[in-house]
């Protein structure tokens, strides 16, 4: 197996090209003594008629934008909205009773960003309306060589929120992609994901692996685990076996044999870690009953919710209160750092120069790992780096669309914690195959199916 990544891992340095813009819609790619000059496809226009909807809401200015009234369809994610999909200036809302053209305004409003739609107010409402508007869709095209050396440009499929990398055929090597947004209007810098070399001194994706845990597990003991979170852990819109945990738990499976593994979970969606330290005695989510008392070797922990409240929770719940509780019980503990979320929302211009989380909470979660020697499984680390290997790191997606890219950067980062001698493989394994087809880890590392 080792043999085959190392294989891989020449062929992209290999394949290392300079890809830039040339034109409105072109790039051009050059790679050794090749260049080529190709044509990109602007975004994708989808135009909707009649789209009925029965209800609208009453539209309330004051929630987030996806959630201000009822979103049009074909600009709806999961839980939320795609934002600057929607053409605002198409949007015609007609009374479905008697065709009556409704008003902007007058009879109702849109959130133009995120496409949501509600009444002005009760007075307004006459019913069933139907709605005509356009929408642009993303695309994710993939600059590839064949063995033959000429280089071509895999268009990948439109889709309003989560476009996929296509699939590079046995004969090619992914030299980088580009990314058309959907309110892109001609192609720069932003638009580039290069396939670069990975860097001779990256930091480690894992530090102060359990030892405890580890040694159950090299000898072949009963070792039972409890991952700890919020919705990324709860995975509600996945089947049981497809969440990252029950994935981690599939490959240490396969790494360590002889062990009996025991995996539990405790989701708890929407939440922070100090939500269920509130939690009173006979909750599903108390702590001590739903964690301490359910005497786990090891404990998982991801909160993505977490990084709302920044230094602060570090300091006042896993220092203050995670720490010694887990001290005491003698339960081993491995932090995992969470998933970048919307650039936006994270203070970025955009998914490339992103190595670094600017997000505070990352910041201390790692200094406090390292002060107080709690396993640190970096899961952000591999996402700031994932623009630097041919594909965006969010793609502006919700947060719950990324199935295989966030399981196997969870899945990488807790296999690396628990696999010291090789969590470097692991790190480069995982970044490769999230940017050249998407396939999960456990088919990198040779887990089998569950």
């Amino acid at each position: 197996m080792k043999s085959i990544l190392i294989l891989a891992a020449c062929i992209v340095l290999d394949a290392w090209a300079g890809i830039s813009p040339v034109a409105q819609w072109a790039v051009e790619v050059k790679c050794g003594e090749n260049a080529s000059t190709l044509a990109v496809d602007p975004p994708q226009r989808v135009v909707v008629a009649d789209e009925r909807h029965d209800v609208l809401p009453v539209f309330n200015g004051k929630r987030s934008g996806w959630g201000q009234g009822e979103r049009l369809n074909g600009v709806r994610a999961f839980e939320c909205g795609v934002r600057f999909a929607l053409e605002a200036s198409s949007v015609k809302i007609c009374s479905a009773s008697d065709g009556r053209e409704l008003v902007r305004g007058v009879d109702y409003e849109i959130n133009p960003e995120w496409g949501s739609v509600g009444w002005v107010s009760k007075k307004r409402d006459c019913g069933a309306v139907l709605v005509n508007y356009a929408y642009h869709q993303r695309r994710i095209d993939a600059v590839v060589r064949r063995t033959d050396g000429t280089i071509a440009l895999r268009k990948g499929e439109p889709h309003v929120c989560n476009p996929a990398v296509p699939s590079c055929a046995s004969d090619e090597t992914l030299l980088g992609t580009v990314y058309v947004d959907a309110k892109t209007l001609q192609l720069t810098e932003d638009n580039i994901f290069p396939v670069e070399p990975p860097a001779a001194n990256a930091s480690p994706i894992a530090f102060n692996p359990p030892k405890r845990t580890l040694a159950k597990l090299r000898s072949g003991q009963k070792v039972k685990i409890l991952a700890w979170g919020d919705s990324v852990t709860d995975g509600f819109w996945l089947k049981p076996q497809e969440r990252w945990q029950e994935q981690f738990a599939c490959w240490l499976k396969n790494e360590y044999p002889d062990a009996n593994i025991e995996l539990i979970s405790n989701g708890w969606s929407g939440r922070k870690s100090e939500n269920f330290l509130r939690e009173p005695p006979g909750s599903r989510h108390n702590f001590k009953e739903t964690v301490l008392d359910v005497k786990p070797d090891l404990v998982i922990s991801e909160f993505v919710n977490d990084a709302s409240s920044k230094e602060r929770i570090v300091a006042e719940t896993y220092a203050g209160k995670l720490l010694p509780a887990f001290r005491e019980s003698g339960i081993d503990w491995i932090v995992l750092t969470p998933h970048y979320v919307r650039h936006d929302w994270m203070g970025l211009k955009n998914f490339k120069n992103c190595d670094n989380d600017p997000r505070p909470f990352v910041k201390a979660l790692r200094e406090f790992a390292q002060r107080e020697g709690v396993g640190l499984a970096d899961a952000s680390l591999l996402w700031g780096g994932l623009w630097r290997r041919g594909g965006r790191t969010m793609r502006q997606t919700s947060a719950l669309n990324r199935r295989e890219l966030l399981k196997t950067m969870l899945v990488a980062a807790s296999a690396g914690i628990l696999a010291p001698a090789r969590s470097a493989e692991i790190s480069a394994c995982s970044c490769m195959i999230c940017m050249v087809n998407h396939s999960s880890l456990q088919l990198q590392l040779e887990t089998p199916t569950l």
